[in-house]
């Protein structure tokens, strides 16, 4: 069970594995593209390119997806970047379901794990197996495996490094329950103090508070790039308001600039204060305008003095 491309590394390796695929749950195809033509989810595309069963449910209580899935006899449930399961659905198979979660739970239970990982300048992260129960991210650990999350690091590249590494898991955690030698731990009995969350981002969590300091906003940046993309507003000498998206960054060793101002030397660097430090912006988007590195946006806009990435 799985729909972004997070997923689709599990469900390759389960099937270059050997492992019995008699389906693949994922989200429905949906309308993208000016066109609004039906896409469909990458696990969808890599499933029909492996010849499985795919079933595609709006409604996961519904009673004629519920006899589609018991029609299947699973033995074994594998959950990758799904949706929350009823119990129904969760408790069916005789083994049980399993889900791959990209934090080392306790730690980050929640939608976006990876993304406050970053955000929160953790310098170690991983990839948990755990068997569902009613609560979500709360059931007993089945296997862990850690990486490191360098200074260089953004949300992208550390999702890059759990779906490869989470995907050797899900092999192993499959092969554990069928040859019956898995091991569980409860939670509770894992020691971790002082909890951190990793709730669903919107838009309002990625705007930029220049008042904070130059580490925090440079670890938000790179948490937040690729997507959902720290933002904030681009404000001209004479008022007019750009919404500019910042994909990386830089912390500088010098601090000259108030929070939120800005000084460019028109062509290749562009600096913004913050509370404590400077901060070279590296890697943006002008509303309107594609992603691209500083100085490139610099040969065909005119940063003007004065701009500000804060009202006054």
């Amino acid at each position: 069970m799985g729909t972004p491309g997070f997923a689709t590394h599990s469900l390759k390796a389960l099937s270059d594995a050997g492992c019995n695929v008699v389906g693949v749950i994922t989200a429905p195809d949906k309308p993208a593209g000016r066109g609004q033509k039906l896409s469909q989810s990458p696990v969808k595309e890599l499933a029909n390119e492996l010849g499985l069963k795919v079933l595609q449910p709006t409604n996961l209580k519904a009673p004629e997806f519920l006899e589609e899935l018991k029609a299947l006899n699973p033995d074994l449930q594998v959950v990758v970047a799904f949706r929350m399961l009823p119990e129904s659905v969760w408790a069916l198979p005789n083994k049980g379901s399993f889900n791959l979660h990209a934090s080392l739970l306790p730690q980050y239970r929640g939608a976006a794990p990876i993304n406050w990982a970053v955000i929160n300048g953790d310098t170690q992260t991983g990839v948990s197996t755990f068997f569902l129960k009613q609560e979500i991210d709360t059931g007993n650990i089945i296997f862990q495996e850690s990486t490191p999350i360098t200074p260089q690091d953004t949300a992208g590249t550390v999702h890059d490094k759990l779906m490869e590494i989470g995907s050797k898991l899900v092999v192993k955690t499959v092969k554990a329950i069928a040859d019956g030698t898995v091991s569980e731990t409860p939670q509770n009995n894992l020691a971790a103090m002082n909890l951190n969350g990793a709730p669903k981002i919107f838009k309002d969590d990625c705007l930029i508070n220049w008042d904070d300091s130059a580490i925090a906003i440079y670890n938000k940046i790179r948490g937040l790039s690729p997507y959902p993309t720290a933002w904030t507003n681009l404000i001209a000498p004479d008022g007019s308001v750009t919404a500019m998206k910042i994909f990386f960054s830089q912390i500088m060793a010098t601090s000259n600039l108030k929070p939120g101002e800005t000084w460019s030397d028109g062509k290749k660097l562009i600096l913004a204060g913050t509370t404590a430090g400077d901060l070279e912006l590296t890697d943006i988007q002008l509303a309107g305008k594609k992603r691209m590195p500083v100085q490139e946006l610099l040969k065909g806009f005119r940063w003007q003095e004065g701009s500000t990435l804060k009202r006054p």
